[in-house]
């Protein structure tokens, strides 16, 4: 799409916003509750992160269980650009995060003494927003890490939900 938010499109650019802002929130507060994700996602939206690759309610746990590798995480989100072209019912989004994971004790353990508990990770999120009946939710998100700090938490081989 060629072009950007305006003057006129500021309230989707505001709701899209809060949409990131409010997820990046639940996945700090660890706020799993039934049906979390429906506020925030499509039934069908498709994940591309580091941990690795899902759809639908598998995206959903991969999420869950990426999160649960951590003490805590704190997800900053900055410099939102939201590309709707006029009327369309979908818009591309990406914008920039620093997020922040603290390691398990038991992974510090593991580790030996004088590891690290924290691994940073500086980012750009490019992610497809569909306007639904409910308001903004993502049809699809990839992550794409520009830089990191710290060890990463010992994954198993990465997810394919597509090779179930």
């Amino acid at each position: 799409m060629s072009e950007t938010s305006s003057t006129t499109d500021l309230r989707d650019h505001f709701e899209i916003s809060a949409l990131i802002s409010g997820f990046f929130r639940v996945l700090d507060e660890r706020k799993f509750e039934e049906g979390w994700a429906g506020a925030f996602f499509t039934d069908d939206v498709r994940t591309a992160t580091p941990v690795g690759t899902a759809e639908g309610a598998d995206a959903v746990r991969l999420t869950e269980e990426a999160l649960g590798r951590f003490k805590a995480t704190l997800h900053l989100s900055s410099d939102v650009i939201v590309r709707r072209a006029p009327g369309a019912r979908t818009a591309d989004v990406s914008w920039n995060a620093h997020m922040t994971h603290v390691h398990l004790d038991s992974t510090l353990r593991a580790r030996g003494e004088g590891a690290d508990p924290l691994f940073t990770v500086g980012g750009v999120w490019e992610a497809e927003f569909w306007l639904t009946g409910g308001g903004w939710r993502m049809s699809r998100t990839l992550v794409r890490p520009v830089w990191t700090t710290g060890e990463p938490p010992v994954l198993a081989a990465p997810v394919s939900a597509a090779g179930r």
